[in-house]
C-alpha cells in the first residue's frame, strides 16, 4: 500500500487535527496496521498523484510530438470556419478549462467570461461545461495507482477512451469546432488537407513521426494527445502532504480532509485524481441555455465524476456549469437530504446511493472548502505559442 494512502487512513482513525498527533517523529509516514484500514470500509481513500505519467504504447511522448501538439492545440485551422481552436475553450488562464457555464465555440468572439456570439448567430452553446485538461494523463487512475492510458475515460458522458480518441471529437462536433460549412463526415478530411498544404506543418510532422511520410487524422490526434497528456500539475500542497511533508497543510486543512472523507465524499471522489471516473445520478440542475434537458449517459441523467483537482482555476462547476463556488457545490450535496432535487426530470428513486449516503453538515462546509483549496497546483505549463503555422490568430477569435 502507498504511504500517502496509509497516512490519510491514520488521520481519520486517530481523529486528530494535527499531523504530529498521527506520527511520532521517529515513525516513518505510512506505517499503519492493516487492521486499522479495515476499520473504515466503504469510505474511500485519496492519495497523491504520481510524479510522472505514462503514454500509450503506440504514442510514446517525445519533445517534438508535444510541441507539434501545442501548435495544433492553438491553431484554428482545425475548425470548419478557421475561427475556433482547442485552446478557445481550454485555455491556460482557466486551468485549461473555461470560466463560463457553457462554452461558445463556432461563431464566437472573446475569451472566458468576455466571450459572446457574433450578431445573427444560429449556433447553439456547447452542451456541457468545459472540463480541465490538466492531469488528464491520469484519467482512470485508481486508488492502487494503476491506469491504462489507452482506455482513459473521457468527457462527462464517457463517450471516448484515451486522449487520442477524445482529440478528434470536438473537431467533428457542430457547435464546438465544425460549424455549418462541413458535414461530420467531411471535416476530418478537410482538416488533413489543410495541414498538408502548410510546409511548416509537413516538416514538423516529419520530425515528430519520422516513421511516416503522411499526415493523417491519426497523427494529428496523436500529437494533440501527447501535448494534452503533458499538461500535469502534480505538486499541490495536498500532494506534498501525502508524500510525507507534514508541514504542507494547516491543522484546519487536515481537519477538512478528515471531514471530506468521513462525510462520504471520497466514495466517488477517490484515488489520486479524486474521481472514480464512474457515472452517478445526482439530480444536478440543467442549464436553461440548452434547448432541451441534458439526460446524460444512456438517458439516465448520470454523469462522470469530475476530478476535484485545481478547482480554483476551473469554475463554474457540475456538467451544466450552474454552480459558481465550492460552497455552492457543497450546499447542493447538503440539500440532497430533505429538499427537492434541483432537476425536475430526476426522481428521488433515481438518486445514486453513494450520493444519497453523503452526510454534510453546514458547520463543516467552510472547513472542507479549505481542504479542497489545497488541491490546487498553479505551477503548470502555461506556454502559449507566439504564432501558429497556419498564420491564423493564436487560439482562434479570442481577442
Amino acid at each position: 500500500m502507498r504511504p500517502g494512502l496509509h497516512h490519510a487512513i491514520m488521520l481519520l482513525l486517530a481523529g486528530v487535527v494535527t499531523v504530529n498527533a498521527c506520527h511520532s517523529p521517529d515513525k516513518p509516514v505510512g506505517q499503519t496496521a492493516v487492521a486499522e484500514k479495515k476499520a473504515l470500509p466503504g469510505l474511500g481513500t485519496i492519495d497523491a498523484l504520481p510524479l510522472t505519467y505514462r503514454s500509450p504504447a503506440d504514442n510514446p511522448s517525445t519533445t517534438e510530438k508535444v510541441e507539434l501538439g501545442r501548435l495544433l492545440f492553438y491553431d484554428p485551422v482545425l475548425s470548419g470556419g478557421k475561427d475556433v481552436a482547442c485552446a478557445t475553450c481550454h485555455h491556460p488562464d482557466f486551468g485549461y478549462a473555461e470560466s463560463i457555464d457553457l462554452s461558445i465555440g463556432v461563431n464566437g468572439n472573446g475569451l472566458g467570461e468576455k466571450r459572446r456570439f457574433k450578431d445573427g448567430n444560429n449556433i447553439p452553446f456547447t452542451k456541457r461545461n468545459s472540463q480541465s485538461l490538466l492531469n488528464t494523463a491520469f484519467n482512470g487512475i485508481g486508488p492502487d495507482g494503476k491506469y491504462t492510458p489507452e482506455a482513459a475515460p473521457m468527457f462527462w458522458d464517457l463517450r471516448a477512451k484515451g486522449l487520442e480518441e477524445q482529440a478528434a471529437m470536438p473537431v467533428k462536433t457542430f457547435e464546438e469546432m465544425r460549424g455549418h460549412d462541413f458535414g461530420e463526415d467531411q471535416i476530418a478530411e478537410e482538416v488533413v488537407k489543410r495541414i498538408n498544404r502548410i510546409p511548416q506543418y509537413r516538416q514538423l510532422f516529419k520530425s515528430a513521426f519520422p516513421e511516416s511520410n503522411d499526415i493523417t487524422l491519426t497523427s494529428i490526434t496523436k500529437a494533440l494527445g501527447a501535448f494534452q497528456r503533458s499538461l500535469t500539475a502534480v505538486n499541490s500542497r495536498f500532494d506534498q502532504y501525502m508524500r510525507g511533508d507534514r508541514s504542507a497543510l494547516s491543522q484546519r486543512e487536515v481537519e477538512g480532509m478528515q471531514l471530506f472523507i468521513q462525510s462520504g465524499c471520497a466514495r466517488c471522489h477517490s484515488g489520486p485524481m479524486l474521481s472514480d471516473f464512474k457515472p452517478h445520478v445526482l439530480g444536478a440542475p440543467d442549464n436553461e441555455k440548452l434547448p432541451a434537458p441534458d439526460s446524460g449517459i444512456q438517458r439516465s441523467y448520470g454523469f462522470r465524476t469530475p476530478t476535484l483537482r485545481n478547482l480554483r482555476f476551473t469554475r463554474p462547476y457540475l456538467h451544466s456549469g450552474k454552480l459558481q463556488t465550492l460552497n455552492e457545490v457543497l450546499f447542493f450535496y447538503e440539500d440532497l437530504h430533505g429538499k427537492p432535487l434541483r432537476n425536475p426530470h430526476v426522481d428521488r428513486s433515481q438518486l445514486d446511493p453513494l450520493a444519497a449516503a453523503v452526510r454534510l453538515e453546514f458547520k463543516d462546509i467552510n472547513t472542507i472548502v479549505e481542504f479542497l483549496n489545497t488541491l490546487n497546483d498553479p505551477n503548470y505549463d502555461k506556454k502559449v505559442p507566439a504564432s501558429v503555422p497556419s498564420g491564423l490568430p493564436v487560439g482562434g477569435n479570442i481577442k
